[in-house]
């Protein structure tokens, strides 16, 4: 029992880190503020919480390529902004069902930027849940806008998950979090001041007690914890069984969603025939994972 705890524990981790995410969605409707400033004090408190881990913990942070880590954390930014945004302008089901286009996007960009092979199955399972969606919008067009919001998201999830993926090889996961943490922050403020500038936006605004409890978790458990022990994750497991994974996310966080704000939360049957269309893709990928790796056993022995 242990053997088997100890070799899938990477797994384990992951679907804990998948459940904490859960909560990001429904702390995203709780927060009374926009996607930009929301998402500018996440990363704020974020980059602020793995900064004092590094001084705690005495870890060096050394990155060669600062300014395109940086970069990238601008990417997770605008994937939190747009993520965000859905929710405002939808509901948290549709949100984070729509995130689930993750593994599609995937599935053709990693062969791109990492060369390596296209995956037959992944691409067919990335094509259900493209249907799954197909379902959805034609179900739920009142949400277009949170629809098109959230595949957005993420297909710029898909893109700093694979490029994550490289970079683990090289550095450490406390010093790819802290750097993309204030990229992004150091780019949502570029981007306000801007907005400020031209006079798009009024003032910066203030969180409410309620708002900063609610960002304290946001930027500190459902951050910098979960995104530093993901990235570290990736050091075992590939990009594609990450993304499909975080299709665990929806179920999650929709049973708390439906629990905590009740019928603002209840979808059509063609919502659920999509969504469960999606999910499957999940199990599905575990299973073929594991008859593969079992047969690869069986011709070695």
């Amino acid at each position: 029992m242990l053997h088997i705890i100890n070799k899938y524990r990477y797994h384990l981790y992951l679907h804990v880190i998948v459940f904490i995410w859960g909560f990001t969605g429904i702390l995203g409707k709780l927060i009374s503020l926009k996607s930009i400033p929301l998402v500018w004090y996440r990363m704020l408190i974020a980059s602020a919480g793995l900064a004092f881990f590094a001084w705690f913990t005495n870890k060096k942070i050394n990155i060669p390529n600062k300014m395109r880590i940086l970069g990238v954390g601008f990417l997770i930014a605008l994937h939190w902004i747009l993520f965000f945004a859905a929710i405002k302008v939808s509901n948290v089901s549709v949100a984070l069902v729509c995130m689930s286009s993750t593994p599609f996007f995937t599935a053709f960009l990693q062969p791109l930027l990492l060369r390596t092979r296209l995956v037959a199955y992944e691409v067919i399972l990335s094509l259900f849940a493209i249907f799954g969606l197909y379902l959805i919008f034609e179900f739920e067009i009142q949400f277009m806008w949170g629809i098109i919001f959230a595949i957005c998201s993420a297909f710029l999830a898909a893109v700093f998950t694979i490029i994550n993926s490289r970079w683990i090889k090289k550095y450490a996961a406390l010093s790819i979090s802290l750097y993309e943490m204030l990229g992004g922050f150091l780019g949502i403020t570029i981007t306000m001041f801007a907005m400020l500038y031209y006079g798009s936006l009024e003032s910066i605004p203030l969180p409410n007690v309620n708002d900063t409890v609610y960002l304290l978790v946001l930027g500190l458990i459902c951050t910098s914890l979960a995104f530093l022990v993901s990235i570290e994750i990736m050091k075992e497991i590939s990009p594609y069984t990450v993304t499909i994974s975080v299709n665990m996310e929806p179920i999650y966080a929709i049973l708390l969603a439906v629990a905590i704000f009740g019928e603002s939360e209840t979808m059509t049957p063609g919502f659920y025939l999509g969504a469960s269309i999606i999910f499957a893709t999940v199990f599905a990928n575990i299973a073929i994972k594991y008859y593969t790796n079992l047969k690869k056993r069986s011709e070695i022995t």
